[in-house]
């Protein structure tokens, strides 16, 4: 599994990967991390997973693969790449699937620090809360375009089906 991504500075991407190192065995996944900073890069990357048998790609939650992901999405459907996003949007955009956390619920629950700050509350006595809700979003019209058929099992689990 290739993991598009700019892994030395670009956000999250540094944590995603060494979360996802340390669990890729437990599934029989290799990760391969392509540390991408533009778009000849990410077509050099994909290009090059593309010649590996039995390969996905997982684009890691980092603004590289946020520029670049109508070229991404291209180049998976063009080598029959299958690929997970870490955000709805990039499945709503035409991306294959995502799996993340729920954004909208992520800003409702930021409100919720906003008036505790705005009635008194010190900024750094507030716990730190990590995502609770996450959401799978499948493409099925980039499934087709990748000539895949989703289980049923699958679409039954997503809580949004993209016709």
């Amino acid at each position: 599994m290739a993991l598009i991504g700019n892994y030395r500075d670009d956000g999250f991407a540094p944590q995603f990967l060494r979360s996802l190192q340390n669990v890729a065995a437990s599934f029989a996944v290799e990760p391969i991390a392509a540390d991408v900073r533009d778009a000849v890069q990410v077509e050099r990357v994909i290009e090059t997973f593309a010649r590996e048998s039995k390969g996905g790609l997982l684009a890691v939650p980092a603004l590289t693969a946020t520029m670049h992901r109508a070229l991404i999405f291209r180049l998976a459907v063009h080598h029959r790449l299958p690929a997970v996003y870490p955000f709805r949007y990039y499945a709503a955009d035409g991306g294959l699937t995502s799996y993340g956390p729920d954004q909208v619920d992520q800003y409702r629950r930021a409100a919720g620090y906003v008036d505790r700050i705005l009635r008194g509350a010190k900024p750094a006595d507030l716990p730190v809360q990590a995502p609770t809700k996450f959401d799978l979003v499948v493409n099925l019209k980039a499934a087709r375009a990748l000539g895949l058929t989703v289980p049923p099992t699958v679409l039954a689990r997503a809580d949004e089906v993209i016709e």
